[in-house]
Formats: C-alpha cells, sequence, structure tokens
C-alpha cells in the first residue's frame, strides 16, 4: 500500500501527493491534445513519460517539500488532475528560485469550478503553511479559462513574455494582497 499525504479535503475533492499508481490518470490527461493545446501542443504518447514525470514530481517533494498535487473525486476516488506550487529553481522569464501556482485537469471536469478551487487551496498553503512570500504563475495568453482562474483567485497579470515560442502572461500574488483579499471575502 503506497503511503499517501493528504495536503487538503472539499466537499467534493481530495488533494493530496501524487503517487507511481496515478500513472493511468496521468495518461490519460497529457495523452489528451486538447489538454496540450496551449501547453506547445506536446502531449505523451507513451506511459512510460508518465513514470517520469511522477519520478521527477516526487522527487521534488523531497528536494523542496512542494510539488503539484493530484486532484481526487472525494464520491468516486477518480483521478481529475493535478493542481498545486512546483518550486521553480530554472530561470523562466527572468525569475529563478520561486513558487509556481499551476493546474492542469483531465477534460471532462473542465468548467467545474475545480481549477479555481484547488488554485485557492494552494496559496492557502503557499501564504500560511509553507509561508512564503509571493507566488508566479504563467498561462497562455489565449488560454481565456487559465487566465480567468489566476485572475479569480488574485493574481495580477504583471507583464508577457515569450516561453520558448508561446506567448504567455506572467502573473504575481504576493503574502500581502493574498491577505487583503482574504479580509474583503
Amino acid at each position: 500500500m503506497e503511503q499517501m499525504k493528504i495536503i487538503a479535503a472539499t466537499e467534493r475533492l481530495i488533494i493530496r501527493e501524487i503517487l507511481p499508481s496515478d500513472v493511468e490518470g496521468m495518461y490519460a490527461l497529457d495523452s489528451d491534445p486538447e489538454v496540450h493545446r496551449y501547453l506547445g501542443n506536446k502531449p505523451v504518447t507513451q506511459k512510460e513519460q508518465i513514470v517520469d514525470v511522477i519520478k521527477m514530481i516526487r522527487q521534488q517533494y523531497l528536494d523542496f517539500g512542494i510539488g503539484r498535487w493530484a486532484v481526487i473525486d472525494k464520491k468516486t476516488n477518480d483521478f481529475m488532475g493535478w493542481t498545486g506550487l512546483k518550486f521553480v529553481t530554472e530561470t523562466t522569464n527572468g525569475h529563478q528560485y520561486y513558487y509556481d501556482l499551476g493546474y492542469r485537469l483531465i477534460r471532462k471536469y473542465w468548467g467545474q469550478g475545480i481549477a479555481t478551487e484547488t488554485a485557492l487551496i494552494s496559496l492557502e498553503y503557499a501564504f500560511n503553511i509553507l509561508g512564503v512570500h509571493e507566488v508566479f504563475a504563467a498561462a497562455h495568453m489565449e488560454n481565456i479559462a487559465s487566465n480567468s482562474v489566476l485572475k479569480k483567485v488574485g493574481l495580477r497579470p504583471i507583464e508577457t513574455f515569450y516561453y520558448s515560442d508561446i506567448k504567455c502572461n506572467w502573473y504575481k500574488i504576493d503574502k500581502r494582497d493574498y491577505e487583503g483579499r482574504k479580509q474583503k471575502s
């Protein structure tokens, strides 16, 4: 039996560490060309690729105490996608050693508020558990849904940049903005 660290649970979701047994769910997610539409159009074609991704994420848990988390349907126990924070050590848009907020869902779970719900949990974890001072995110300029989620949870677009050849919006939220937003809600 795999040891599972649960990060959060809501009425409909369980947020937990990604496990080696999540290969099927991760493959369903990352082999869908529509999911990869705004990610450079490079869906995975072999489950071995997913095994490597899961190993990398689990290594991030060890190295940095954080990494993307699985989103699980509480009623069915189905893998819905991933969410959470990643500590980025390579340089992206002139930034290095920063916390990145991200999420990716299997297509049948789009449009149900899941990305927003899990992004809010991730920000709460970032500021209240990890004690970070700021969180960044990037989204393809044409990905209306992802840009909407980031704004809805309080990140501000601060500039545009090219990631490879993809024009993206660069977002940021700091602890003060996060605290101010929480007081208003």
